[in-house]
């Protein structure tokens, strides 16, 4: 008996603000990630009022996919997707984000992308929110501080479910809504609500003002979506980097335990329908004024998701008497008092490999939630070397996947988990959301792009390739 369903989603991921370019085609407005340069690994990305002339903007141009999306789409039927999880550039739809009638152009891209995977029979997945808010709504609004930005984002969720009602099944509201309660780096705040702190506010506090008008902004999309066609599947997207305690201290048991609370708070109450315990006794502790609506706790409890996606790369650890400096080298997740693994090995970026993890964390996320599971983004990012004989022989990414694999079908065949299906990040390489580089590359197809946008953007075929090829055609079991 096979152990995962004849109808598990295998595909592959991708970002509209990561590889679609077209950044001013189509009547496409800007958004928050067309006016951040590129970085490199240990210098952050700036974020710029407005586009500037002599700065470099890699996310304009991405891949081209806006251009190549035949060609690309072609790949991907080769390769025997059964589903693409993508994103729908929001101001592709709304330009500025507060028009009252649609960008009728944009409408048809998209038409036409999930027309093209459809006749590969490839099952389009699409997110609402990738961290492509309009930039006039974090300018002018302040982003998910206002209120009004909930109705703005609600408009354009309606929109696209009507207009894709016949064509799409599965959705998800917004992108790692979770990864901004990493307040010690702006980036998160402002990819995913637009948000920029002043130097006299708490940053906490304003988190999960944000956080709250985010959610309700999810529960009425659910609703409005279920509305138009009771057969959407919705789910909601976090990011999930399990925290380990360092050992069998009960205090580092305990830090362990506070921390995770990180990566629950967002769906505790996209699934439950309500705010945690925990969460009202921190407000009450340090007198967050959490401005909520009449109405909200029953939006909230209507809007609950039907199904969890995530994101896996890695795991993390924390010890409870350990303050973590910057000459450590930690890749910590925002945790001051994270430790390396001594058990695991890390990639070139620092990033701990742990396919254990995604196990754990499949355990974890199924048995808290008890809701199905879709690990949306999981994957290798690394430099590439061609061949003399043109070929890429990505083994190490091969490895990677190959392991992570093997423990989510464990996952499912001796725990019980209710998985969906599998989807590598950045499925064709493309331009890297934290440093807006080229060279650390996920994809199982090579573009010929480099850090300054140089390239032909010709597409190559990586041994991966083949061998996701071959695992999709067994149902992962030959690995």
């Amino acid at each position: 008996m096979a152990k995962l369903d004849k109808n598990f989603l295998w595909g592959g991921a991708l970002a509209a603000n990561q590889f679609e370019g077209g950044y001013n085609q189509g009547g496409k407005g800007l958004s928050v990630h067309d006016v951040m340069t590129a970085g490199e690994h240990g210098k952050a990305r700036e974020i710029t009022e407005t586009i500037e002339d002599d700065k470099f903007y890699p996310n304009h141009d991405g891949i081209d996919f806006y251009n190549r999306y035949k060609e690309d789409i072609a790949l991907f039927g080769e390769m025997g997707l059964k589903c693409l999880r993508t994103s729908i550039a929001w101001t592709r739809i709304f330009p500025n984000g507060d028009e009252t009638e649609p960008n009728e152009e944009g409408l048809q891209f998209y038409d036409n992308i999930i027309d093209e995977l459809l006749k590969y029979n490839i099952e389009p997945v699409l997110t609402l929110s990738h961290f492509e808010m309009p930039l006039h709504l974090a300018r002018e609004y302040g982003g998910f501080r206002n209120r009004k930005v909930v109705d703005y984002f609600v408009r354009f969720a309606e929109t696209v479910f009507n207009r894709y009602k016949d064509k799409v099944k599965y959705w998800m509201t917004f992108n790692e809504i979770n990864n901004q309660m990493d307040t010690s780096n702006p980036i998160f705040l402002w990819t995913n609500s637009g948000v920029t702190l002043a130097e006299d506010e708490d940053p906490e506090e304003v988190l999960y003002q944000v956080a709250h008008n985010e959610l309700i902004a999810s529960a009425l999309a659910v609703s409005k979506g279920k509305e138009i066609n009771p057969d959407f599947i919705i789910g909601n997207m976090i990011s999930h980097v399990p925290i380990y305690p360092y050992s069998c201290n009960p205090n580092d048991i305990m830090e362990a335990e506070i921390a995770n609370r990180l990566r629950f708070f967002f769906p505790d109450v996209q699934v439950r329908g309500y705010y945690p315990g925990y969460a009202l006794k921190m407000f009450e502790k340090n007198g967050y004024d959490i401005k909520w609506q009449e109405g909200d706790d029953e939006i909230l409890k209507n809007g609950t998701v039907e199904y969890i996606a995530f994101s896996y790369y890695m795991s993390t650890v924390v010890k409870h008497d350990e303050v973590t400096s910057v000459e450590d080298n930690v890749v910590n997740g925002g945790l001051p008092n994270s430790v390396k693994n001594p058990y695991i090995k890390e990639s070139q970026w620092g990033w701990a490999i742990d396919p254990v993890g995604l196990r754990y964390t499949l355990n974890v996320l199924y048995n808290r939630y008890q809701l199905p599971l879709f690990i949306v983004e999981n994957g290798f990012g690394t430099t590439d070397e061609f061949k003399e004989d043109g070929t890429i022989d990505d083994q190490e990414r091969i490895d990677y996947l190959r392991e992570h694999i093997k423990a989510s079908i464990q996952a499912v065949d001796e725990d019980g988990v209710d998985l969906m299906g599998y989807t590598p990040w950045g499925i064709i390489d493309i331009v890297s959301f934290t440093t807006g580089e080229m060279k650390k590359r996920y994809g199982l197809i090579h573009v010929d792009r480099d850090n300054e946008g140089n390239g032909t953007l010709k597409r190559t075929k990586k041994n991966s390739f083949y061998w996701f090829n071959n695992v999709i055609k067994t149902n992962g079991e030959e690995l």
